[in-house]
């Protein structure tokens, strides 16, 4: 078994993949238009489904809004270098709401950040060693 995708709703799938693919340098794998059940389907990642797990952002058109819940917690990348990754994520227009650091109680380097709509994406620096 592996993990295939994990699905957001968006509420802005051209700001979002905007986000994902020029901000955090993911790839748009597939993009499917569903014109009788009004919504479109995203599917980025950093390889191909067939041995990566993937992000579905699915847009369901007319939606405005969605409320995140506060059962979510937050979708986790791993990077070589948190710090440059969090500069190179505001060079790009996106925003940072956690600086990288050491994080509470341990020495792990992490960051976060914030996609369009909210969702938060935690930075975990690539132990070396």
């Amino acid at each position: 078994m592996r993990i295939l995708h994990t699905m957001l709703r968006v509420t802005d799938l051209e700001k979002s993949l905007a986000f994902y693919t020029g901000v955090l340098g993911m790839k748009l794998l597939r993009r499917t238009d569903y014109p009788d059940g009004k919504f479109t389907l995203a599917f980025v990642g950093f390889g191909d489904e067939a041995s990566n797990s993937a992000i579905e952002l699915t847009h369901n058109w007319g939606a405005e809004k969605y409320e995140i819940g506060n059962a979510f917690g937050h979708i986790a990348i791993e990077v070589n270098d948190a710090y440059a990754a969090c500069e190179k994520i505001k060079q790009l227009g996106g925003r940072v709401v956690r600086e990288a650091g050491p994080m509470k109680h341990g020495s792990t380097v992490i960051a976060f950040v914030e996609d369009p709509d909210g969702y938060k994406i935690e930075l975990i620096q690539k132990k070396t060693g």
